[in-house]
């Protein structure tokens, strides 16, 4: 073991999950495939700076062909309402008990990369799938799982980008997709996975051979493990089939993840002129053109390739303590939920258990007795046009806007530096990837001298006054304000905020 070291201090039951057995067999991954991730990171780089997206002319024969995904299994037959949330002992038992379908395990934005998060996470992972999760808290309130048919289980592993600095193979660390799949899969054989924030159809290959090589090992059936892919970056949306195509041996769908989405539309085109410059970030609804065009192209290769299309988070939330706000929050996701149906979509996510009937009503009443509508393939083509109309996106840049955005930012990181990776900020469920639009669009408006609806001009300045004043009125936000300085202001962008982020806790 002197070439596989463990960086983190003790966590509670933490060896139970850190065997040697297990710690080796990340290894393998590790050493397997840590250098083509590091390839394919280059290559998002050199994409990007190419500046143009297109559907690819090599990879034509794959979205004109005829195929499928591998049938769904039974447990994901049936994804009507899925509920996301991290992997904390009580909203663990809660997302179970909730009624939903899935429970979105998440070890990736809503849950900071902490290290006793990090193996805590897996902890309640492990006890989940033997079905003893339970847990007390501090007041003493026992929670267990008590549902007759406990949501099934899919974990969201890190990102590609991110590496865990707390677990080192050879002398590097280990890319963090790698720790979080593969502790879940030693230990528990998967076999549900939602894979974040790739770009290209050859990140999903990467995710192939890894599950591939993965059940070989442990001898595991080929073909046991099944993804769903987050469609939440724009290159990718530019390579749906594709993506599917390189998984369909352990492809599940895909999900429209709307908040990273908007997150890489700025990004990408951050320094792209005044016609890709969006307004504030609540203008941005899925009824602007170059959103619809990205759900309408979903639904019609999930459909057509035999795989689920599964909607995206409304951030509204309910507050029990307040019945205006949950009823406004109740009738906004209704109606999103209501869209995302008519649309086509086969489910959706809410992040609170108490949102989980208004989904189900709602796809209920489309689906009926049906577990999903994958035979209706909408008619229609999506262009790359489509797929870029950014200009067309209704709303405006406002000064309310901004001092929302670096508002949000700040309280988010707050959160997030705390330990706390899925916030509620303003009756809205906020995590990473809202965060991350919050930065980009300040960076992004800086950048390129936006104009406010007062007419005051977003400088360097005109920033660091709102960051000052945000400040002022959060106690003990000193880091926060500067880690957002720090991504929102910085003369080169950082692609993600979580990586400054991480070297801080």
């Amino acid at each position: 073991m002197a070439d596989i070291q463990v960086l983190g201090g003790p966590v509670r039951r933490g060896t139970e999950i850190l065997t040697p057995e297990a710690l080796g067999f990340v290894a393998g991954l590790h050493r397997e495939f840590a250098g083509r991730r590091d390839e394919l990171l280059a290559e998002r780089a050199r994409r990007r700076a190419l500046g143009v997206l297109d559907f690819r002319a090599d990879t034509r024969a794959v979205r004109e062909d005829d195929w499928t995904v591998a049938p769904v299994p039974g447990p994901l037959r049936d994804r009507r309402v899925e509920i996301t949330g991290p992997t904390e002992p009580k909203m663990a038992v809660n997302a179970l008990n909730s009624g939903a379908r899935v429970w979105l395990a998440d070890l990736e934005d809503a849950n900071t990369p902490h290290w006793h998060n990090v193996v805590g996470g897996q902890v309640v992972l492990r006890d989940a799938a033997l079905g003893v999760l339970e847990h007390t808290s501090p007041e003493g309130k026992h929670y267990a799982v008590t549902a007759e048919r406990p949501a099934v289980i899919v974990v969201r592993p890190r990102g590609w980008h991110l590496d865990d600095k707390h677990i080192e193979v050879d002398g590097r660390r280990v890319p963090a997709a790698l720790v979080d799949f593969g502790l879940h899969f030693f230990h528990n054989r998967g076999p549900y996975y939602y894979l974040p924030k790739l770009e290209s159809h050859l990140e999903a290959r990467l995710w192939n051979d890894v599950f591939t090589k993965a059940q070989a090992d442990l001898g595991v059936p080929h073909g046991t493990i099944r993804a769903t892919v987050l469609i939440e970056t724009i290159p990718a949306a530019f390579e749906m089939d594709e993506i599917l195509f390189e998984l369909r041996e352990h492809a599940a769908g895909l999900n429209a993840g709307r908040w990273d989405y908007l997150f890489s539309v700025i990004k990408f085109f951050r320094d792209a002129g005044p016609d890709y410059v969006l307004p504030d970030r609540d203008s941005v609804t899925m009824t602007a053109p170059m959103m619809r065009a990205y759900t309408d192209l979903l639904v019609r290769t999930c459909h057509r390739r035999g795989a689920h299309a599964i909607g995206g988070m409304a951030a509204f939330i309910p507050n029990r303590r307040d019945p205006e706000v949950t009823e406004r929050a109740l009738a906004k996701v209704r109606a999103d939920k209501e869209r995302e149906a008519g649309a086509g979509f086969d489910g959706s996510w809410v992040a609170h258990p108490d949102l989980v009937p208004v989904c189900r009503e709602v796809f209920d009443r489309v689906l009926g007795d049906a577990p999903d509508q994958r035979h209706v393939v909408p008619d229609g083509t999506v262009t790359a046009a489509d797929l870029l109309d950014v200009a067309s996106t209704p709303g405006k840049a406002t000064a309310a806007g901004l001092r929302s955005a670096v508002d949000v930012g700040v309280r988010y990181l707050m959160s997030w530096l705390g330990g706390t990776g899925a916030a509620a900020i303003h009756n809205l469920m906020e995590d990473a990837a809202t965060a991350e639009i919050a930065r980009s669009q300040v960076w992004q408006w800086l950048r390129n001298g936006v104009v406010l609806d007062t007419g005051q001009r977003v400088t360097a300045d005109v920033v660091r006054h709102v960051l000052a004043e945000v400040g002022a009125a959060l106690p003990g936000s000193a880091a926060a304000v500067e880690l957002f300085a720090e991504v929102a202001m910085a003369e080169r962008y950082p692609d993600f905020l979580t990586v400054p982020a991480y070297e801080r806790i």
